[in-house]
């Protein structure tokens, strides 16, 4: 069976996994710069707690003996490449849609442990992870749409809520970024 995204879920594909895509180039562009240029600060470490050089360095920012990003690069690659194709009216058979959803859902697992580590462990915070943060529930919304827009029963059901799941996930990570950080918030606001 073959399923065709509609152009709104096309672009909205494409511009998830350019975000993506761009926060991970970055990172490891990021990354490799602190390995060759003695004193090099990314632009996002701001201070103690905006700190991408601090997570950055960190042992988790390698959870597999490589950094982190180029897991995003590569995921993410694939994201945009799908969207363009999509939006040019090519259709994908289930089992693509199904495998882009696997990895959505394996990379949320993994942001659910990165966001841990950064705000438990490492007590800092990188803008261009917090991009990805944000990105990728979307990205997983959209094709749970595309794969099961059309199903009964559970399924219709998670469909119907992807939205309000995704919308309760961003709650749930402020109020965390919040509570965990809230005297540096309260003193720059």
């Amino acid at each position: 069976m073959i399923i065709s995204a509609p152009p709104k879920s096309a672009w909205a594909l494409l511009l998830g996994g350019l975000l993506g895509w761009i926060a991970s180039v970055t990172l490891t562009v990021d990354k490799f710069k602190l390995f060759t240029e003695p004193g090099f600060k990314p632009l996002c470490s701001i201070d103690q707690v905006v700190a991408c050089t601090t997570v950055i360095e960190s042992d988790q920012a390698e959870a597999f003996g490589f950094p982190n990003p180029l897991i995003g690069i590569v995921g993410f690659s694939v994201v945009v490449t799908l969207a363009v194709l999509a939006i040019s009216g090519i259709g994908f058979p289930r089992w693509i849609w199904g495998g882009l959803w696997v990895g959505l859902v394996l990379g949320m697992a993994f942001i659910g442990w990165l966001i841990f580590q950064a705000v438990f462990r490492i007590h800092a915070l990188c803008p261009w992870c917090m991009v990805v943060w944000a990105a990728t529930p979307a990205l997983l919304a959209i094709v749970t749409g595309q794969l099961w827009g059309t199903s009964r029963g559970l399924l219709q059901i998670v469909v119907e809520w992807r939205w309000t799941v995704v919308a309760v996930y961003y709650a749930v990570v402020t109020l965390i970024l919040f509570l965990q950080f809230q005297d540096y918030w309260l003193e720059k606001f």
